[in-house]
């Protein structure tokens, strides 16, 4: 993460951010319904992301409001997150971000099913809650600048695609991917059976790949783009590209709302992450730049078709 001085609005959300995950609750406004889950989908949104919680930080609210439109959301996390810890903090991750779920959802009483599915002879955990679905590939975190850690033998997203490891294992030993291709066929295999079921209304969401637009982010976030980016010109699906670290650099643009939206959702996963271990909590790492990714989200579509029409959108 890019270092930088917070300004007057950063420490105001800070404070607002630290009031909000310290257990203060926040009344909808009288035009605003709870989010509810969708019975009758619409359409499907695939969320692909590095860690488990990148969607919360980078595109919360954007997601939320996707699900109060009808919208079935589909997530897969490509890494375990791990940063080369013991598997009780990777596990716990998880669960925190089956609690965002949760609350983007608006559901709380359906129970958490798990399992796992083979796809391309590779078995991927999957949980279901309610309308969603979670995959978690497990891959090994890279670190920010995807050299990878001494625990998972330094292998990484990064390396994988530019052939400098052999090969990846799921640091659950699950499964192992012998080179980038297949970890690629491997994903689009995964959304075809996403996209097959849901007819052509799939959009796929992601961080955002442009080193020029996405500039200083963490590297498994640039690789999970990079596969999305080659996922939507092979098939023609339709995505947005999110900012990921490079927020912090970006002017606040959230409304009052949509800065809830995204602070329930991030704070669901955090909570979770505290209820092991206090220091496992991603906002107690760096408060400042949290607090500012509630304020901000930035994206932009694509579409497989027209690289043309590509537009920047807040």
């Amino acid at each position: 993460m890019s270092a930088h001085t917070p300004n007057s609005s950063s420490l105001a959300c800070t404070m607002w951010l630290t009031t909000f995950l310290a257990g203060a609750t926040f009344a909808l406004a009288a035009d605003e319904s709870p989010i509810r889950q969708q019975s009758n989908s619409i359409g499907v949104d695939v969320v692909v992301v590095a860690h488990a919680d990148d969607w919360q930080a980078f595109m919360g609210d954007a997601i939320v409001e996707r699900i109060k439109s009808g919208r079935r959301p589909v997530f897969i996390y490509m890494t375990a997150g791990d940063h080369g810890r013991e598997a009780a903090y990777w596990r716990q991750r998880e669960l925190g971000a089956m609690q965002s779920t949760r609350i983007a959802l608006g559901i709380t009483d359906s129970p958490v099913r798990c399992d796992s599915v083979s796809v391309r002879q590779h078995r991927i955990a999957h949980c279901k809650l309610g309308v969603s679905d979670s995959y978690f590939l497990r891959l090994p975190d890279g670190n920010r600048n995807g050299r990878g850690f001494a625990r998972n033998r330094f292998e990484s997203l990064r390396k994988l695609r530019t052939s400098r490891v052999s090969s990846v294992t799921a640091v659950d030993s699950s499964t192992r991917y012998p080179d980038w291709q297949d970890l690629n066929a491997t994903v689009s295999m995964l959304v075809r059976m996403v996209a097959d079921s849901a007819g052509s209304s799939v959009m796929l969401h992601t961080t955002d790949p442009s080193i020029r637009i996405n500039p200083h982010d963490h590297y498994d976030h640039r690789m999970a783009g990079k596969l999305i980016e080659s996922l939507l010109r092979s098939n023609g699906w339709r995505g947005r590209y999110y900012v990921g670290y490079a927020l912090a650099m970006r002017a606040p643009n959230r409304t009052t709302l949509q800065r809830q939206e995204k602070t329930e959702v991030f704070s669901a996963y955090d909570r979770e992450m505290k209820l092991i271990n206090p220091a496992w909590s991603a906002y107690r790492e760096r408060p400042g730049f949290y607090a500012e990714c509630m304020e901000r989200t930035y994206s932009r579509s694509v579409t497989g078709v027209s690289p043309a029409s590509r537009k920047m959108i807040q």
